[in-house]
């Protein structure tokens, strides 16, 4: 087990009521590593422009600065806004928090994308919370990528909040359903919907990794701050290899 004592920053949307006791979960049986998080508003998920704005990089850098107070090792954003909004969101992001408080960063989707990458085919089954139209610029962003979408399922919520209120039953029946496409790996897309406690079951059962989006960011940060992530057990097959 590490010893190294380590801190692990995470950005966090405010309305979020999973990713901060999952992170701690995750994180729980590895000796001095902890976890602390800044939160900054967003409370609606869509395409308008008072919902956009929310991901303005003012206030994310705002809230990574009072994590650089906690010297933490690496500042996370547990957030799935760059699938969206685009890819480069995330890059341009990482690289101002690093000009802004010099600790390295990283992203959930940058996470996801080094996993999905794992798969040469990179075929994708995807479940989100999200609205319809939100669901569709998330396809285009994956497949100019080059990452083949080619099962989907979305529950239609903008409230952020209530994203936390689907079911763990709920997410494991649509997943699921999905494996009849034939997906290299199921992708649980939202840092608020309780999609980690369920992965091993899941992958258990239907045979393939299934990549959840909170748990991934943790993943990537663990590589970050020099720990093994191979020492987190019962939260799935990324923490393994």
């Amino acid at each position: 087990m590490p010893t190294l004592r380590s801190r692990i920053g995470v950005l966090t949307p405010s309305s979020n009521t999973v990713l901060e006791p999952v992170t701690s979960a995750i994180l729980a049986g590895l000796d001095g590593i902890t976890a602390h998080f800044s939160r900054f508003p967003v409370t609606k998920i869509a395409l308008s422009g008072d919902a956009l704005a929310q991901f303005d990089p003012v206030p994310m850098l705002a809230a990574a600065r009072l994590l650089a107070d906690a010297r933490v090792g690496v500042i996370a954003w547990s957030g799935t806004s760059a699938s969206w909004l685009g890819f480069e969101r995330d890059d341009a992001l990482c690289a101002a928090i690093t000009a802004e408080t010099g600790i390295p960063a990283c992203t959930a989707v940058q996470a996801l994308k080094t996993l999905i990458d794992r798969h040469p085919k990179r075929r994708i089954g995807l479940v989100t919370p999200y609205t319809e139209d939100v669901q569709a610029q998330i396809k285009t962003n994956y497949h100019r990528a080059g990452y083949r979408i080619v099962a989907d399922a979305y529950f239609d919520i903008s409230d952020n909040f209530a994203f936390a209120q689907i079911s763990r039953e709920t997410i494991a029946d649509v997943c699921t359903e999905l494996v009849a496409a034939r997906p290299d790996c199921l992708v649980i897309l939202c840092t608020n919907m309780s999609g980690a406690a369920i992965v091993p079951e899941l992958e258990a059962r239907l045979g393939l990794p299934v990549y959840d989006s909170a748990a991934a960011v943790v993943w990537h940060a663990l590589h970050m701050v020099g720990t093994p992530p191979h020492h987190v057990t019962g939260w799935g097959s990324l923490f393994r290899h």
